[in-house]
């Protein structure tokens, strides 16, 4: 940075009033003979004048150095020997009086010797921050391609700058934070993510209301050594992929604060890259992210079909970080719908993050499934809960989860079945298809709670579960469901499926039919021609529930 001790300190000029401002920062040296140039100065500017157009009016000078003053000029050179034989008095003192640093240029000193020298400096520095500033995007750059994730590279821009960084997702959502020394305080970390979700609802990264703009942070202790900006993608894009009209997305936002100053230009500048930066690790992670969900949803569905198993499906396993032995996990979302499914799959990734539990997480028939280690049951179902409640926290609302227990993840289906089968088997036991609403106090009446479900709760069934036998499974489903199947020909097909969205909406018959994409009274139809080929009543709890294992037991020998 140069200032104006810097500037003078070798050129044969006389100092005459601001030795307390010699410190000041020059951002350019300008040479003018205007009375009034301050509307086309920004400050931080050397001004150099012979005075020549000057009024030798002590009050008009004395008003001549306060506009310059008032407009945060860096100093004032005045050249002798043109229009004015010294410096007037009168500037002098009004100069001594606002600590404004004036200088006498002798009549021998051209100007340019001032402005070629200052000019050298200034450029010199810029390329040295130029250069300290690739480096640092060369450092950062690695980072990303070394894959070491978000929070190596916040860390990295906390020790580039000397301060707190921090990566903030559109909602105002904390999701990295790093400190050179000093880490902000709750309260500052509070009051910054309010500011960044109203600005965030405040318009478009361009717009002219300026809602997601780079700026200054409000808080009390961040004035003066922070910097907000917004990281954006290229641009929204139409549903073929082209790109479409409007202001860049916002994807994230990039905050830091020095430990102590203000920010310099260096600062600055990095902080403008690494925005680049932060992007496109954030587009790996949700690149890797995208690849390691579909990923899993293979391997899930190959699982729950039967089509990896043994040691095929061992070594499946082993890039998810799960070992020989592996239990299940299934979440029921709290709501019906697409929306819903995907967040609770979220939550559930996170949960099992916050967790540190090392999982494989996907979409499978309407429900959520992970596969987790093979922990004992006093570790496994414990862990479950926790899961299960912290999903619940993220959500919004309560959740029924069913575990599964350990089994050799070459056996991994019927770990699948067994979780899935707790799960449902407790919401047909819940009085009115509560599904899992049980009367929780602190709630309220009638509240519902989060509850895990295990084999616990297949109560004299799981044994149907534990049939090794693959024939006897068989011949038991084929005994409740094959009069469906055999008499009615393809529309045995749609008898079947009402029957199982009948049941799995616990006997209510809208829901049902909405899921199947009829009418309810197709469906009562349907349903009373199931109970005419198998001699069964819907009404009858024990019915009910042999009908659903024997449709779960198809899953398992298919």
């Amino acid at each position: 940075m140069l200032t104006v001790r810097e500037l003078v300190r070798d050129i044969d000029i006389r100092l005459l009033a601001g030795e307390e401002a010699l410190d000041a920062p020059v951002r350019w040296v300008h040479i003018t003979e205007l009375a009034d140039p301050t509307p086309w100065l920004s400050g931080g500017e050397l001004l150099l004048t012979t005075g020549m157009q000057l009024s030798h009016d002590a009050e008009d000078q004395r008003a001549y150095v306060h506009r310059l003053a008032d407009h945060g000029l860096a100093g004032l050179g005045f050249g002798v020997g043109f229009g004015h034989t010294h410096v007037p008095e009168a500037l002098v003192a009004a100069a001594k009086e606002r600590g404004l640093s004036l200088f006498e240029v002798p009549y021998d000193v051209p100007f340019i010797a001032i402005t070629e020298t200052a000019f050298s400096r200034l450029v010199n520095e810029q390329y040295a921050v130029l250069r300290r500033a690739i480096a640092a995007h060369e450092r950062l750059e690695r980072i990303v391609l070394s894959e070491r994730g978000l929070d190596a590279v916040v860390g990295a821009i906390a020790t580039l700058i000397g301060g707190a960084a921090l990566v903030f997702d559109a909602r105002g959502m904390l999701l990295a934070q790093r400190s050179f020394r000093a880490e902000l305080d709750d309260e500052t970390l509070a009051a910054l993510e309010r500011e960044l979700r109203e600005r965030t609802r405040g318009g478009g990264l361009t717009g002219e209301s300026g809602g997601r703009r780079g700026f200054a942070p409000s808080a009390d202790a961040l004035t003066g050594r922070a910097l907000a900006l917004p990281v954006g993608a290229s641009g929204p894009r139409a549903a073929d992929g082209s790109a479409a009209d409007g202001p860049p997305l916002l994807q994230a936002w990039l905050v830091a604060a020095k430990d102590s100053g203000a920010l310099s230009e260096f600062d600055r500048l990095t902080l403008h890259q690494a925005v680049t930066i932060v992007a496109l690790e954030l587009l790996r992670r949700r690149v890797a992210e995208d690849t390691e969900r579909r990923l899993a949803g293979d391997v899930l569905a190959a699982i729950v079909s039967g089509e990896l198993r043994g040691p095929d499906l061992t070594r499946r396993l082993e890039p998810f970080g799960l070992g020989r032995r592996v239990g299940v996990l299934v979440l029921a979302p709290p709501r019906p719908g697409a929306g819903a499914l995907a967040a609770a799959e979220g939550a559930l990734s996170a949960a099992l993050r916050g967790e540190a539990a090392d999982g494989l997480v996907a979409l499978h028939d309407g429900l959520v499934s992970a596969l987790v280690p093979g922990f004992d049951e006093d570790e496994l179902f414990p862990l479950a809960q926790r899961i299960a409640e912290r999903a619940s926290r993220a959500l919004g609302a309560p959740l029924r989860l069913g575990a599964g227990r350990a089994v050799e993840s070459a056996d991994a289906r019927r770990a699948f079945h067994e979780a899935r089968c707790a799960l449902e088997a407790y919401a047909l036991a819940q009085p009115s298809g509560n599904g899992g609403g049980e009367e929780a106090g602190g709630n309220g009446a009638g509240a519902a709670r989060t509850t895990v479900a295990t084999y616990r709760d297949l109560g004299s069934f799981q044994l149907l579960l534990s049939l090794q036998d693959d024939d006897a499974l068989r011949l038991f489903c084929d005994s409740i469901l094959a009069p469906i199947e055999e008499s009615e020909g393809a529309y045995g097909g749609e008898l079947m499926r009402s029957l199982e969205a009948f049941i799995e909406e616990n006997g209510q018959w809208e829901r049902a039919a909405r899921r199947l994409y009829c009418h309810r009274h197709t469906l009562r139809y349907r349903i009373r021609r199931v109970e005419e080929l198998t001699g069964r009543s819907m009404g009858s709890a024990r019915d009910r529930i042999e009908f659903w294992l024997a449709l779960r037991g198809r899953e398992l020998v298919r």
